[in-house]
């Protein structure tokens, strides 16, 4: 790290104050806070939902994945229509309801007990999944790009890993706590710019270097940046890793049999796109429907880059390292070995290829945006655990209390979590054998299917009620927390507790449908004037007039653009090494 990358990243900083500082003055209200005044244009709501999405699984796992398994794990990335039916089907239920958060719209549509199941089952997916996740993952950022960097207290050395746990806590908790959901809505729309330009950086000069490696593709020496594409797709096939980097592997495929991925990956993305507080409080935050919607396709515009930004790479990190291709200052390309194995530490790829590659201002370009992505992501998170604490939880409890105590509330509630997250931070690590990416993708996998079916079945089956979403939730969430427990006993990639953790997504989607009908049916059906504008068979004509004045043309061709390119994606990867 040069002078000029900490002048990058020092300005970095004095933008993001500068932000912070900004809409801090509008912290009015819990309405302010928490929603950001519903207020927002579809730019910045768009932006903050691609750069909340973009945390440490992406920066982390998936260039890590892409490396030691190639596109295994894109269609969790490819999923981008989800987005557009978010936009399109469940978001005009949540913003005609002025509900503030999604435990909030069940108890609209169910009644309470449903509320408090899913408030608590939703902030326990926070601490196993994305706080301790984010945490962990910036911690490993800090531990390969400042290795040195260390604090003695003592007879006891703090090391960079846990240095970087705490810091990245500390930074993204201060700015998420004075500025509230207006202050992370625009820091991620500066944020995901430097992103993009960050990661895409790093892209092309990865590109550059296998370019010009003089590698034999196709009897000739690669020559040039248009020539790394074709060394990357050569050294697969040359190490006989077709198979393994491919889109689709077999039934019998330990961790990635195709139809498990396909199930898990799409009710992973019904569930996190569509019902979970994380993303659509952006949406919430929206001056009017039409700018909630666009928002909510400009996301789904943007979640395909993930692929492009960080898988690839991560690929190109692979053909850097079997080829021995030579950097600048003639040192050799390697990604650091896990201990004691011939085996690719995938959660290294994307740090060493930032601090081997780039020169310098560029390294702290990067750097910034890696910066950027971790706590854009844990700034969100903490926004969405104090909001769902404090409106479904403590005021709940205790109506009565003022909105500027909400306020003090939500920011402890900030603490008290990121706390639980680090100390689940070094299970997590004991039981993520197979890569931080896969890691968040299976525990997901276990939490997603009975609210999935719980979201579905509401909006569509108006015979649904509070006892079939109740028993749905709960014994759900239980079977998910079993073969959690299961995996942490018997862990690593032959284990799997019996039964694969994508089939297992599978499986406990369609027992949570069958539970929330079946316990449905023992109950009377809730009345008609209670579902009006909560599902599909109940919308009255002032809903459909409202909900058809809030698009036009430009919508439907923006949608049908974002799915035709999800579409020409797997066109091209489900054969692109043949």
């Amino acid at each position: 790290m040069a002078i000029l990358d900490w002048l990058v990243i020092g300005a970095y900083f004095l933008l993001l104050a500068c932000v912070v500082w900004f809409t801090k003055r509008k912290q009015e209200n819990a309405t302010d806070f928490f929603l950001g005044g519903r207020s927002v244009g579809w730019l910045a709501i768009g932006a903050s939902i691609f750069a909340a999405n973009i945390g440490s699984e992406h920066l982390i796992g998936l260039a890590g994945s892409g490396a030691v398994a190639g596109l295994s794990q894109s269609h969790w990335e490819f999923h981008a229509w989800v987005l557009i039916l978010m936009s399109w089907v469940f978001l005009p239920f949540y913003y005609k309801s002025g509900v503030s958060t999604m435990p909030e719209f069940l108890e609209r549509r169910f009644g309470p007990r449903a509320r408090w199941i899913l408030s608590l089952v939703s902030l326990a997916a926070y601490v196993l999944t994305k706080i301790s996740v984010t945490v962990f993952a910036g911690a490993l950022f800090f531990e390969t790009m400042l290795p040195e960097l260390s604090i003695t207290v003592g007879s006891t050395t703090i090391g960079s890993f846990w240095i970087g746990a705490f810091a990245t806590v500390v930074l993204a908790g201060v700015y998420s706590s004075f500025g509230g959901l207006t202050a992370v809505v625009y820091t991620d729309l500066v944020q995901t710019f430097i992103i993009l330009a960050g990661t895409l950086s790093v892209t092309g000069f990865a590109l550059y270097y296998l370019g010009h490696s003089g590698v034999q593709v196709d009897g000739q020496a690669a020559n040039s940046v248009f020539d790394g594409w074709g060394v990357l797709k050569a050294t697969i096939k040359s190490t006989g890793n077709v198979e393994a980097f491919g889109l689709w592997h077999s039934l019998t495929h330990k961790a990635f049999p195709w139809l498990g991925v396909v199930v898990a990956s799409v009710t992973i993305g019904i569930w996190y796109w569509c019902t979970d507080q994380f993303i659509i409080q952006r949406t919430l935050s929206a001056k009017d429907m039409t700018n909630a919607r666009r928002g909510a396709i400009w996301g789904g515009f943007l979640k395909l880059a993930p692929v492009f930004l960080f898988l690839v790479p991560g690929m190109l990190g692979f053909a850097l390292h079997q080829n021995h291709v030579t950097i600048a200052g003639g040192q050799v390309f390697a990604i650091p070995l896990k201990a004691g194995t011939e085996a690719l530490n995938g959660d290294t790829v994307f740090p060493t290829l930032v601090q081997s590659l780039l020169p310098v201002g560029f390294r702290g370009l990067v750097v910034a945006g890696m910066i950027a992505a971790l706590m854009s992501s844990l700034a969100s998170l903490f926004n969405s655990v104090s909001t769902l604490f404090t409106v479904d939880v403590y005021q709940k409890l205790k109506p009565e209390t003022p909105p500027h105590q909400l306020v003090t509330i939500g920011r402890m509630t900030t603490v008290c979590m990121t706390v639980l997250g680090l100390i689940w931070v070094p299970i997590m690590k004991a039981i993520s054998g197979g890569g931080l990416y896969q890691y968040i993708q299976a525990v997901q996998s276990f939490l997603a299917p009975p609210i999935v079916a719980v979201f579905l079945l509401g909006l569509y089956w108006k015979r649904c009620n509070l006892r079939g979403a109740s028993w749905g939730l709960s014994v759900g969430f239980l079977l998910g927390m079993a073969k959690l427990a299961a995996n942490a006993i018997c862990p690593g990639p032959d284990g799997y507790a019996f039964i694969q953790d994508f089939y297992f997504s599978g499986i406990l989607l369609a027992m949570s449908f069958a539970i929330v009908v079946v316990a449905s049916l023992t109950a009377p059906a809730p009345s008609a004037e209670t579902l009006n504008g909560l599902t599909f068979a109940c919308l009255d004509d002032t809903f459909k007039k409202e909900n058809r004045a809030s698009w036009n043309k430009w919508d439907v061709i923006a949608s049908a653009f974002v799915v035709g390119l999800v579409v020409a994606a797997y066109a091209y990867f489900w054969t692109w090494l043949d």
